[in-house]
């Protein structure tokens, strides 16, 4: 494959829609690669905007805008990398020739809970919990009352956990009606699920272009309130649970069918697998891969846009562990503490230009031996990052606290007010 020389008239551009830090870590690979990246987000200074050639900011629910910038740009792979996309717009580029990765139809499946459940249950035949859809309370309650306690709610249309509860019983029901209308997407409609009683789940990332199809070790992750919060790779399955997991991902991705890395989200029973979810680009618990590979998912995702070697080495065990903000800030800070920089270990910061309480802003990456000692690492460490709010308590805390308050420590004081605010 011939690799021009990026900003030049026959380069090879790679634009992304969504530049969060899966689109970052994206834009990274593809840079090392030589290729023009264009990052387009709905705010500025997005995490990939830091690192593209060119960046955009638009509303990406609107199919005129997102159509007119493709047009402007000239893409030779559009990738999206959230769901809030109008796939108008996609289904409009790929007819004119544009490439979407992984198509058109596979992020239409999959950016919808509705679609993408129905393709897998009732087209493809594969084994998943009992679902309705709802669009009401009304229809919500005997949803669940039909289901049983506990059941699962969802909004058809939303990203990283946001808007899903657990219901336990009748009382919950209105509680999580009101979480899945704050979610962002589209919350008109809901899906109601049966609660799988599984012993773990894991992403089993699969990529795959025309002539090869491969998984990466299976991932382990522990979620809250929806959204990861730690990941370890390799997750242990027997070898009946995996081959039946790795059936089932290369039956999902075959039936989305194009180019790229697929992130499939499956429960796990003794040696029964039952599919979940599956999204058509790097996953966030499959940022453990930056430790634990040769090649990473972004890395793998772009040689598989390419439609190169998808070959690597799996490395080591490792985990992962998000670090999400405690506060509100329009210039946050995060603080890490030396040791979490360790030969066994690093941190990621995404350089979001904005925290809210609950937004992921880093990672910690740990490698061991093994995937249980990795995971502990990885829990242990994290509590050596903080952002301002947290760090500059404590420290006015440990001043207020001394007893005699010298010259010294006022000097101190001033300089943590003025960085700290």
């Amino acid at each position: 494959m011939h690799f021009p020389a990026p900003l030049k008239s026959n380069s090879i551009k790679i634009m992304l829609l969504g530049s969060g830090e899966l689109g970052k870590e994206v834009a990274i690979e593809a840079q090392r690669l030589g290729l023009e990246v264009i990052a387009v987000d709905r705010y500025p200074n997005a995490p990939a905007h830091q690192v593209a050639h060119e960046s955009h900011v638009i509303d990406m629910q609107n199919s005129e805008e997102v159509l007119d910038l493709i047009r402007r740009v000239n893409p030779s792979y559009i990738l999206p990398e959230i769901e809030a996309i109008s796939i108008d717009a996609l289904f409009a580029a790929e007819k004119e020739g544009y490439h979407v990765i992984p198509n058109a139809e596979a992020v239409n499946k999959t950016m919808n809970r509705k679609n993408i459940r129905r393709f897998a249950a009732e087209e493809l035949g594969l084994k998943t919990s009992a679902y309705r859809f709802v669009t009401s309370f009304e229809a919500l309650k005997e949803a669940a009352e039909a289901l049983g306690f506990p059941c699962v709610v969802k909004p058809v249309m939303s990203s990283s956990g946001h808007g899903q509860s657990i219901v336990e019983s009748e009382e919950d029901i209105q509680k999580a009606w009101e979480i899945a209308k704050k979610a962002r997407g589209d919350s008109s409609e809901l899906i109601v699920e049966e609660f799988v009683s599984f012993d773990y789940e894991i992403t089993l990332l699969t990529a795959r272009h025309e002539k090869q199809t491969l998984f990466c070790e299976p991932i382990g992750h522990e979620q809250k309130d929806g959204d990861y919060i730690f990941s370890w790779q390799p997750a242990f399955m027997t070898p009946e649970a995996l081959e039946k997991a790795q059936e089932i991902a290369k039956k999902i991705t075959d039936g989305l069918g194009g180019r790229g890395i697929f992130g499939v989200e499956l429960f796990v029973k003794g040696d029964e697998v039952y599919f979940s979810e599956v999204s058509p680009r790097p996953h966030d618990t499959g940022m453990v891969t930056l430790i634990t590979q040769s090649q990473s998912e972004f890395a793998l995702h772009l040689r598989a846009v390419l439609g190169l070697p998808l070959d690597f080495t799996f490395f080591t065990p490792g985990a992962s562990a998000a670090y999400k903000a405690k506060h509100e800030s329009v210039t946050p800070v995060v603080h890490v503490d030396h040791k979490a920089f360790m030969s066994d270990s690093f941190v990621r910061i995404f350089g979001k230009p904005e925290s809210h309480e609950g937004r992921r802003m880093a990672v910690l990456l740990t490698m061991a031996a093994s995937e249980s000692e990795a995971l502990a690492k990885a829990k242990e460490r994290i509590g050596y990052i903080g952002d301002s709010a947290v760090m500059r308590k404590s420290v006015e805390t440990s001043i207020e606290n001394e007893e005699n308050e010298n010259e010294e420590s006022c000097v101190v004081k001033k300089v943590i007010k003025f960085i700290f605010g």
